[in-house]
């Protein structure tokens, strides 16, 4: 009799039916991508480039002023036509004012002087170096801020609805006649394989061979007694060796990074903008423990600071799959705003405070003693060789293990630093003539005694 093995003529047709639908979804796909949004910037009409003031705004006007809201200084929206219809002053006042706003509040200015007494006494900081262009480029972006270049996904959605509207055929139409089109298909292929089956069947066609009994193979497994006891053995030691992996990691949280209550970028912080670790961390110098900074600290930059501007050259893709574009950091600022009571408009606090919970990351046992200013003070240990590169770190994650062999070893390897360092010279002396050695480390000083670290 003849064998008829039918069954891959269906594999292919369904494969050729699944490629064929699937060529068409992605043509259209890239249809659709095909048009892209476009920005449009204009300049404004009395001189200025509103592009060129955005910045020069930012460099030297956003630490104090707003566009919309009171800070440090008044509000700068519209502020050329505001004083020109206010107060009567023309651009020229402006021009002196930025340059040297302590001449002209001496000079019994009389706006100067109302200014320089409502915002507490304190003058402007003066601008020398920005040319009358400058400030006009800064004056046509406080007129007309120019639109934000990079198109918001609901914008972007837009796009997509209207070119797909333009085509006369909506994209949940044509998706709809695709898999209307591969239903079909499969229930075409169905029909043809049953009818197959029953030709066969009825010229006594044999469709598959039936296989040769076979012994199983757990009983074959069974019988060879001596391949029971080998499996037996590495089972047992392969248990062994991973229960031991196990119990050694308990306790140990190298990689943990928590989720805090108020996101904090080490990367903007400590990297992009050199934040100093021990300007937050103060007591890392002189404490045991590296303490985790007041909300004062944060409002010594965010009271001025208050949104993010980003960099430059717009997030990365990484920071945009994250969710970290520029409306959630500023959101995060908020969030401080709201813990330590700082209203924003009144630029003052409340005294309606919220404790911040944030989640610790660095916890030794409690039977192990760990001094931070022994370490950073008197050893200058970098903050990097215990947390590694924080500068880097979006999210802080334990970089280290913590475990009593890493320390171990660290005072093994590292040689204890003498310059400049009174405390250790005539122990330094001593030491070298017992161990003939011109570097000591820390376990030849007695980094390696069992009291040093466990009491």
């Amino acid at each position: 009799m003849k064998k008829v093995l039918y069954r891959h003529l269906f594999s292919k047709v369904l494969g050729l039916s699944l490629l064929l639908s699937s060529t068409s979804f992605y043509a259209q796909e890239a249809t659709e991508a095909a048009a892209e949004p476009t920005t449009e910037v204009a300049a404004d009409a009395a001189g200025g480039d509103a592009v060129k003031g955005k910045q020069l705004f930012n460099q030297n006007c956003a630490a104090c002023h707003a566009l919309d809201r009171k800070m440090t200084g008044p509000a700068l929206a519209n502020v050329e036509t505001r004083l020109a219809d206010d107060e009567g002053l023309d651009k020229e006042w402006i021009y002196a004012w930025v340059k040297n706003s302590p001449g002209v509040i001496s000079s019994g200015d009389a706006y100067a002087s109302k200014i320089y007494s409502e915002y507490n006494q304190a003058a402007m900081t003066p601008f020398p170096t920005l040319s009358n262009q400058d400030i006009d480029d800064i004056l046509a972006y406080t007129a007309a801020p120019p639109a934000t270049p990079a198109a918001t996904p609901a914008a972007a959605g837009g796009a997509a609805a209207t070119t797909g509207a333009s085509s006369g055929i909506s994209n949940e139409l044509i998706l709809g006649a695709l898999a209307l089109i591969f239903g079909l298909l499969v229930l075409m292929l169905f029909l043809v394989n049953k009818t197959l089956k029953r030709i066969a069947e009825a010229n006594g066609v044999v469709l598959e061979q039936e296989r040769e009994k076979r012994m199983p193979i757990w009983k074959a497994f069974i019988k060879n007694q001596f391949l029971v006891l080998v499996t037996v053995i590495f089972l047992l030691l392969s248990g062994a060796y991973f229960a031991y992996g196990y119990l050694m990691q308990v306790g140990v949280d190298q990689g943990y990074a928590p989720v805090q209550p108020i996101h904090f970028s080490h990367k903007i912080h400590a990297g992009d903008n050199k934040v100093e670790c021990k300007y937050c961390h103060s007591s890392a110098r002189v404490s045991k423990t590296s303490g985790i900074p007041s909300l004062n600290v944060c409002m010594n930059c965010h009271k001025s600071i208050y949104q993010y501007a980003g960099n430059p050259e717009g997030p990365s893709a990484e920071d945009l799959a994250a969710g970290h574009t520029n409306d959630f950091y500023t959101g995060e600022i908020k969030k401080l705003y709201k813990a330590v009571g700082w209203d924003e408009e009144n630029q003052s606090y409340t005294g309606e405070t919220q404790p911040v919970e944030w989640v610790r990351i660095h916890n030794l046992p409690d039977f192990a003693y760990f001094n931070h200013s022994q370490h950073v003070s008197v050893a200058g240990v970098e903050c990097q060789t215990c947390h590694g590169p924080v500068e880097e770190m979006e999210i802080v994650e334990q970089f280290a293990p913590l475990t009593m062999g890493w320390c171990i070893n660290c005072h093994r390897e590292t040689n204890v630093k003498m310059e400049g360092n009174e405390y250790y010279e005539a122990i330094h002396e001593e030491l070298s003539k017992k161990y003939g050695v011109e570097e000591l480390t820390a376990a030849m000083m007695g980094g390696l005694e069992c009291g040093k670290c466990h009491y």
